[in-house]
This record gives structure tokens, sequence and C-alpha cells, in this order.
């Protein structure tokens, strides 16, 4: 069986985001259970604002370009999502769009197709942007992402993690490694 490799990031650009240190937590996880996990933070790769006339006058963006390839090579995705207005954040919604553009000789969607993934929010509001999830979800879903049923929503965020980047909730902190762990396993299943 090979080694599941995992593409670890969140939707948000903030330096100090919450939902940067969950994907961390989650990553462990999955690291506990043999993937091979990849961070990417999106504010290293900066995208203009989707739009099919700036792809037909200028082509894909080289950023954009660059982030299919590593979604291309990662089977899984490990993603945590910010919430904006009970949505999902134009951040996020871009990097979708970007890099679901098709290349000469490829599918549609060819970055997302047979993918799984495992969401996850963390927000300082008391639902923990679990409104926001539903969104990303149908979104995946709808792109050919095979996203996993069990998620997490982690509320009151500001006060929720030590200064290690661990969860206080030692529970809530089992279940984000969880979460990571079924993403590694369920991602090794479906490469063999």
């Amino acid at each position: 069986m090979s080694t599941p490799k995992i593409l670890a990031f969140a939707g948000s650009a903030r330096r100090d985001s919450y939902n940067k240190r969950l994907v961390r937590v989650a990553m462990r996880g999955a690291q506990e259970a043999g993937a091979e996990v990849a961070y990417l933070d999106l504010r290293d790769f900066p995208l203009p604002i989707f739009n099919q006339d700036f792809e037909s006058e200028e082509g894909i963006p080289e950023h954009a370009v660059r982030l299919k390839e590593i979604f291309l090579d990662h089977q899984g995705i490990l993603l945590a999502c910010p919430e904006y207005n009970s949505s999902i954040t134009p951040l996020l919604k871009n990097t979708i769009d970007w890099v679901s553009r098709s290349a000469e000789g490829e599918g549609p969607l060819e970055a997302f197709q047979g993918k799984c993934a495992a969401i996850m929010s963390a927000s300082p509001g008391a639902l923990g942007g679990l409104r926001g999830l539903t969104h990303v979800r149908e979104i995946l879903g709808n792109i050919g992402v095979l996203v996993l049923p069990r998620q997490q929503a982690i509320s009151q965020a500001h006060e929720a993690f030590d200064g290690e980047g661990n969860l206080k909730d030692g529970t809530l902190h089992k279940r984000v490694l969880e979460i990571g762990a079924e993403l590694a396993n369920i991602a090794k299943q479906l490469a063999t």
C-alpha cells in the first residue's frame, strides 16, 4: 500500500489565522496515520480574482499553474475554512476557481476529481464557522471531491488554542487529530 499524499491548508491569508492553527493539528493526526502531508500557505500564491476575460488575454497565472501542479500531486485535501458572512472566504473560492481550470489535454476539474477531503473550521463566533462548511462541502462535492462526513467546527477560537498551537480542550484536540487520521486512511484506500 502506497503512502498517501495529503495537501493541508487554510482558506485564510491571515498570519495568525485560527484556521491555520487548526489545520496544523489535523496534519499531525494524518502524519501519525502514515500520510505524507504538505502544508500550503495561500499567502504565497497571490492570484487575481478569477475572470475568463483575464484568462483569455493573459493566460492562467503562474501561481495558479503551480497550485494546480501541487493539487494534482496529492490524493487528499485537509482544509480549514474560515467563515465570512456565513459562507466561504473569497480567497478559498478564488483558489478553487483558478485551480479548476483545464489546461490543454486535461479533462475537466482534473485537479479535484477522485480526491478526498476533510473539512473543519475555527471562528470566534458561537457556531465555529459551521455555516460556511456547508458551502465548502457543496462546492467540493460538485467538482468531484469525496468530502468525508465527519467535520469539526471550533467556536470561541480566540480562546481555543494554547501557546503551542494545541487545542486546550483535550476532547476537541483528539477529534481533530482523528479527522486527520481518517483522511489519511481513506486516501490510502483510494490510492490502491
